[in-house]
């Protein structure tokens, strides 16, 4: 190979670092449900104060929070949507679910489980909450969410072949987990395995096309790849779903560049 030919293309700088591991939460705000599951603010609103999907409480500045059932709610949606329902079949679909169930919710009160304890603790930074999660698969309670919570811990530690384990397992348990998927990806871009990464990322976006990081994290992947048209369009999908973020400018100048890097190499190739 010629010493031209061999040459690398870098990104310019400033760009944005790949987008990081994704975990179950205990609480989740308007905008990042927004980001998950691809929902308007008005209509994330609209079903918060029609109490279809309710919010668990208020933030300081008086905006709604979820909790793990309201995400579970949230899921339900991603479902229907994905056998074809319109938002407007998937809202009717919730109302006769909250209906169906209310009068029985009023009257229960219940201790939090182990897996609902290990996200509040999780959240604080306590060593605890790794244990809690083995309790909570142990018990078969929310396996797919535990494990991939569990492997964000031994990835923090260091621990990548048992981090890798608990991400495999959440998808024995659940193939169209999400998170998981979206966290196997990041993995296995970290180590180097870009066919893999690039294997997860795509999935990820199939059972989700909203969720607009893993587009962000896709196009570097195809870029490193040599997939200049597929690291474009990545980069394009990630600019539609949104439009509002602060490093915007920073994507713009990327993407210019890498539509450059492609025509030049479209015309090296010559016609297919």
């Amino acid at each position: 190979m010629s010493k031209k030919g061999s040459k690398i293309l870098r990104f310019p700088a400033p760009a944005p670092t790949k987008a990081d591991y994704q975990r179950v939460k205990s609480t989740y705000t308007v905008q990042e449900i927004k980001q998950l599951f691809g929902l308007s603010d008005r209509v994330i609103r609209r079903w918060t104060e029609q109490g279809v999907v309710p919010a668990a409480s208020e933030s300081k500045t008086g905006e709604p929070l979820y909790d793990f059932s309201a995400l579970t709610q949230f899921r339900r949606v991603r479902e229907l949507r994905s056998h074809g329902l319109t938002l407007k079949q998937v809202e009717a679909e919730l109302q006769g679910q909250m209906n169906l169930f209310k009068p029985a919710q009023a009257r229960i009160e219940r201790l939090l489980s182990p897996f609902e304890e290990a996200l509040i603790l999780h959240e604080r930074g306590d060593e605890k909450a790794a244990d809690l999660y083995r309790e909570a698969i142990v018990e078969g309670d929310n396996l797919a969410d535990a494990y991939c919570n569990l492997g964000i811990i031994e990835l923090e530690q260091g621990r990548i072949p048992k981090a890798l384990d608990c991400f495999s397992q959440a998808l024995r348990n659940e193939p169209r987990h999400v998170e998981a998927h979206y966290d196997l990806a990041n993995l296995y871009f970290d180590v180097g395995d870009l066919q893999l990464a690039k294997l997860h990322y795509e999935t990820a976006a199939e059972l989700e096309p909203s969720f607009s990081p893993l587009h962000y994290n896709l196009a570097l992947v195809y870029y490193k790849l040599n997939n200049l048209n597929g690291a474009c369009a990545a980069l394009h999908k990630y600019k539609e779903l949104v439009p509002e973020d602060h490093e915007m400018k920073a994507i713009d100048e990327l993407l210019n560049w890498l539509e450059q890097a492609r025509d030049i190499e479209n015309k090296r190739r010559g016609p297919s």
